[in-house]
């Protein structure tokens, strides 16, 4: 028996690869971080005598055990921290939108350039407010205490991290990547 082998093969490639899924996963997670790091209660913390948010900082007299709170929103870099950081949040969640309305709809390659830019611009902007944030809190605000950044500002870099990822991911060319799926 002859066995006839066609010499061209067919190639279908989809819109939506393993990648573009694992980048939209990444882009649902950093937008979670981003909202547990502007709600957080601890940007800062100081031995029980001291918290900063982006809303409120307290601190409590060592003789007292009272708090004292006031607005973080008075001062002009904790404003530009507060702005960067939901600029790019909004950036993010813009970028999820449409990944996942281009996902749900079938236009999936024309919107992965789009959603890629967005998410690189969302990185410059929290970058910034993550980078301005301990220079100017260390430049303004002198805490004779031990005091470190917390789970709030980690939070945040995590979103940053994981919109980076996404952004990368959504620029990868599935076309020159099809041992991936």
């Amino acid at each position: 028996m002859a066995s006839s082998v066609s010499g061209t093969e067919e190639v279908r490639v989809s819109g939506l690869t393993p990648l573009k899924l694992v980048g939209l996963v990444c882009v649902f997670l950093a937008l979670c971080l981003d909202v547990g790091a502007v709600l957080s209660p601890a940007w800062v913390t100081a031995d029980d005598q001291y918290f900063l948010s982006l809303w409120v900082s307290c601190w409590k007299p060592v003789s007292s055990d009272n708090w004292s709170c006031n607005t973080t929103l008075a001062t002009d870099w904790q404003i530009a921290t507060l702005a960067l950081l939901l600029g790019g949040a909004a950036l993010i969640l813009l970028s999820f939108l449409v990944a996942l309305v281009s996902l749900c709809v079938g236009s999936r390659s024309r919107c992965y350039k789009p959603v890629a830019v967005m998410l690189f611009a969302a990185v410059v902007l929290q970058a910034c407010s993550l980078v301005l944030f301990p220079i100017k809190f260390i430049e303004t605000v002198s805490l004779r205490v031990y005091h470190e950044f917390n789970w709030g500002y980690g939070l945040a870099w995590g979103s940053t991290i994981f919109s980076f990822g996404g952004a990368i991911l959504y620029c990868l060319n599935p076309k020159n990547y099809e041992d991936y799926y």
